[in-house]
């Protein structure tokens, strides 16, 4: 059966060894024909048997099989490596197809142009911090300019209304009453109370000065001229508190003052607290617009509320938590009279309709000082007394038939006093008058405006002849008109 091809195969191997291989037939004990063909092994001395061939045959086939993995892996890696080297351009190389070594590579490589990436955004960073410094710094350096110019200006400016107008101011230090509390103008002293620097809104003094010698209609100030009020005008913000205590107070200057003040002397007190006692004094109307104190006042006895006047060279204000008025001497830092103002309500028993202990409010006109106020007696109607500046006598009281608490505040003009509707609504009103001359009160329709919807004071001021104002914060000026007597 297999005779043909062991035939072949013999002579396969014949042709292959020569005559080294040997072939014999010959029938085996059946009778069949048995071809047999010898090839002598140059490394064994015996034939194996079959069990052994077998063993042989399966390892050359595993040895076969590893090669070709072999083979086959080998091939792999060099396409990796051929496609690693196309790809050195900046392609991302996928790592199922790189060998551990390529893959270490191409992270290394990843994390160098990841740091690359962000030392470059830092950099980027850092310039634009730099050019944001660099003209933060050029801001600061024009504002420092603008402000020493600004300083030398107002200090030219100071020293020539000086030397022009109050030539007698030249003090010296003998002339400082004992105990005054003397500030410089442009440095920092120790004090029992250091203001912050001021918002403000800029308004030159010298328009100030003359617009507060003219009333709007014209005409040069006229001593005691009085009429009948007609107009308000707009409002106008000198400038505004720094402090939460300055959210109200009271501001003022003396109608009829005496030396060493002058017209031009403010004054102002922040007045939120339970211990009011600074008082602020400003020579000239530039320092008070731009926030520089000359003197800071420390009251012996503290204050309520906004109701507070200067007149002739004195402070008139109620004492906390007391129906008594002081009359406290500027120049002499002294409390000079006290008074009890009989029956008046204080401390929040009828104050306007804002609040804030408004109790006793003091005002000035044309005649001299005036307190106004209610009692129990009145039933919260409005009392008027006129004050001796002296003595604080009260010389002559009416009792008009306005109740305080339904108006938001009050002053007089020429003997008549004169009610705001609203202290929060913008377009407010002068609602109601009353001649103390007729003993009569009628109602009115002059338009007021609350600028920024919470006046905590209004006064008029006779020598300028216009409305000075508290205003949530603000400090501010009202022109107005009489009519002709």
């Amino acid at each position: 059966m297999l005779g043909p091809q062991l035939l072949v195969l013999g002579c396969l191997v014949w042709g292959a060894l020569g005559r080294t291989a040997s072939l014999r037939r010959a029938n085996d004990k059946n009778g069949r024909c048995l071809y047999t063909f010898t090839v002598p092994s140059p490394t064994e001395s015996s034939c194996p048997g079959s069990t052994e061939a077998n063993s042989a045959i399966q390892e050359l086939q595993r040895v076969s099989s590893a090669q070709r993995s072999e083979l086959e892996a080998a091939k792999s890696r060099l396409s990796a490596l051929e496609t690693l080297v196309r790809q050195l351009g900046g392609d991302v190389i996928t790592p199922s197809l790189m060998p551990p070594a390529v893959e270490d590579m191409q992270r290394e490589l990843d994390n160098l142009r990841r740091e690359k990436s962000s030392l470059e955004q830092d950099y980027n960073n850092f310039l634009q911090e730099k050019a944001s410094l660099e003209k933060e710094k050029r801001q600061l350096e024009n504002e420092n300019r603008n402000l020493a110019r600004r300083l030398a200006s107002n200090r030219q400016e100071m020293e020539m209304l000086r030397l022009g107008q109050c030539p007698q101011i030249k003090e010296t230090a003998a002339d400082v009453p004992q105990g005054s509390k003397e500030v410089s103008k442009w440095g920092v002293q120790k004090l029992d109370y250091q203001e912050l620097k001021s918002e403000l809104t800029e308004v030159p003094a010298s328009h100030i000065f003359k617009e507060s010698l003219t009333n709007h209609s014209g005409n040069k100030d006229v001593g005691d001229g009085c009429g009948e009020l007609v107009w308000v005008g707009e409002p106008i913000a000198l400038r505004k508190a720094e402090t939460i205590a300055g959210k109200y107070g009271v501001w003022m200057r003396d109608p009829e003052p005496v030396y060493p003040y002058t017209r031009e002397t403010t004054w102002r007190v922040d007045t939120v607290g339970t211990d009011i006692r600074q008082v602020f004094e400003y020579d000239q109307i530039v320092q008070f617009t731009q926030g520089y104190p000359s003197k800071v006042h420390i009251l012996p006895v503290p204050m309520e509320s906004t109701g507070a006047v200067v007149y002739r060279g004195a402070l008139y204000y109620q004492k906390h938590t007391s129906r008594t008025v002081i009359r406290y001497e500027l120049k002499s830092e002294s409390v000079k009279a006290q008074r009890d103002i009989p029956n008046a309500g204080y401390h929040g028993q009828f104050p306007y309709s804002w609040g804030g202990y408004t109790d006793i409010d003091l005002a000035v006109d044309e005649s001299g000082l005036w307190v106004i106020y209610s009692t129990e007696a009145a039933k919260g109607a409005i009392v008027l007394s006129k004050v001796n500046p002296e003595t604080l006598e009260l010389e002559q009281s009416w009792e008009t038939n306005i109740r305080k608490q339904s108006v938001a505040n009050a002053f007089i003009i020429c003997g008549t006093l004169y009610t705001v509707s609203s202290y929060s609504a913008a377009d407010a009103t002068i609602n109601l008058a009353y001649d103390t001359s007729a003993g009569s009160s009628k109602a009115l329709s002059i338009p007021f405006k609350n600028q920024f919807q919470y006046s905590s004071m209004v006064d008029y001021n006779p020598a300028e002849k216009k409305i000075f104002s508290w205003d949530n914060f603000n400090m501010m000026l009202y022109d107005i008109r009489l009519s002709q007597m």
